[in-house]
């Protein structure tokens, strides 16, 4: 029994320290499953400021390539428009030669005016073709100062919406890394939830499988055991019956010799009482006739002990007959006794353990079903959680496009509300040279 407790106390302690190993195994888990939703983490922050500074680069770049393409097509246009003067006004210098060569011929070929009168004359034809082409210059100076002014405008609303669709695309480049990002970090939960699945599954295995190896040696030393004690109680018996069967000729023969002595006192009576007897008929018969009655006594005497006799004779023959058989049938009870009680004890045995094998099997399988439902709990939430990230950021993906697309609106509104304001109409149709045409 000693040695059957420090083998369930030894079991005990391995089932302590397989689950104290596992618990260790899992801690380990959970905390790599940390790091690597932390470095998940600071790969994604990391991630969003590069590209936030790539952003900032690519805008500043953007801004200055604008301005830049600004001050070209300006200058161009200015380029354009001192072309446009120069010819202008080389045009009115020729057509001014050409009026003035025409009206000389005509002076010259009018000889009946004086000479004062022409020059008058063409002193003030000088003067209106001088102030005609002033007027013509400073209404082509006035166009172009349009026309400059315009195309600066419509180049800034250009400029403005080359902005709106640069911003546009670097929002639908943060988004779709946002969105790419959280789609990795949602991969990552769902293996990292499939691992913890596989090792709790694995660990369960473990400790069911060491649950029922301590069982099965339990049981293998209970039976063991018992049938060592089956064969004790045998044999204590078989040596005790032995022991009965070495000891009872003893017992017999003390019996046998209490009879005889029975038989001796009984022998002893009867002599006394023929020795009375044989007096008494002494003394009231003749002389003459005690040789006959002394025959006749002898003879009674002598047959009545050989009755006697023969009657302990059967007694001890009938003593020794039945003390062996009470002896054989009180063996054989014993026995059956024994076997039976040990039947009993064998069969109570299997019963126990049978119930602590279901036992066990109904414990392993609550088990299951718990780490099942365990599982599947947190899969659901977990599938949830996923479910609510995704339309947290579908959200604030509509929000911030809505937010984007109606502050451009807000923008490009207040500028051709501008523009319109002063006269520069539709813009948007406005064609000005590509940076190749330089």
């Amino acid at each position: 029994m000693s040695g059957y407790k420090r083998m369930r106390r030894q079991h005990q302690k391995q089932l302590i320290a397989l689950e104290n190993r596992l618990k260790a195994e899992m801690d380990e888990h959970r905390l790599r499953l940390q790091k690597e939703v932390e470095t998940q983490a600071n790969s994604t922050y990391i991630e969003l400021e590069r590209l936030a500074k790539r952003h900032a680069i690519q805008t500043d770049k953007e801004m200055k390539t604008a301005t830049a393409d600004e001050k070209r097509i300006q200058q161009q246009i200015i380029v354009q428009q001192k072309k446009e003067l120069t010819t202008f006004l080389d045009n009115q210098k020729k057509e001014y030669r050409l009026c003035k060569e025409k009206i000389k011929e005509e002076m010259n070929e009018d000889q009946r005016t004086p000479k004062e009168e022409k020059l008058e004359r063409l002193s003030r034809h000088k003067e209106t073709v001088q102030r005609s082409q002033a007027e013509e210059e400073a209404h082509l100076l006035e166009q172009q100062r349009l026309v400059y002014e315009r195309s600066c405008r419509a180049l800034k609303r250009r400029t403005l919406v080359r902005r709106h669709e640069f911003e546009q695309e670097q929002m639908r480049e943060e988004l779709n890394k946002k969105k790419t990002q959280k789609e990795m970090e949602q991969a990552l939960m769902i293996r990292q939830d499939e691992s913890t699945q596989e090792l709790e599954r694995r660990q369960l295995q473990m400790l069911q499988r060491l649950r029922v190896e301590l069982i099965r040696l339990q049981h293998q030393t209970e039976l063991e055991n018992q049938e060592e004690y089956n064969g004790r109680r045998q044999r204590e018996l078989h040596r005790k019956h032995a022991l009965e069967q070495r000891q009872q000729p003893r017992n017999l023969k003390m019996l046998e010799m209490q009879i005889k002595k029975q038989f001796q006192d009984t022998c002893k009576v009867q002599n006394k009482q023929y020795k009375a007897l044989r007096n008494h008929q002494l003394e009231v018969s003749p002389k003459s006739e005690h040789k006959a009655i002394l025959k006749s006594l002898k003879e009674e005497q002598t047959r009545k002990l050989a009755v006697l006799a023969e009657q302990y004779e059967q007694s001890i023959n009938e003593m020794m007959a039945s003390q062996a058989m009470r002896l054989q049938d009180e063996q054989e009870g014993e026995c059956q006794a024994l076997k039976q009680q040990l039947q009993q004890e064998m069969e109570l045995l299997d019963a126990y353990q049978s119930k602590t094998k279901v036992q066990t099997e109904e414990q392993h399988e609550r088990e299951l079903q718990n780490l099942e439902q365990k599982v599947s709990i947190r899969r659901a939430h977990l599938e949830q959680k996923i479910e609510e990230e995704l339309a947290s950021l579908q959200k604030e993906r509509t929000e911030r496009i809505k937010q984007l697309f109606e502050r451009q609106e807000r923008e490009m509104d207040s500028f051709d509300t501008e523009s319109a304001r002063l006269g520069y109409g539709s813009l948007g149709s406005l064609d000005f040279p590509k940076e190749d045409d330089r």
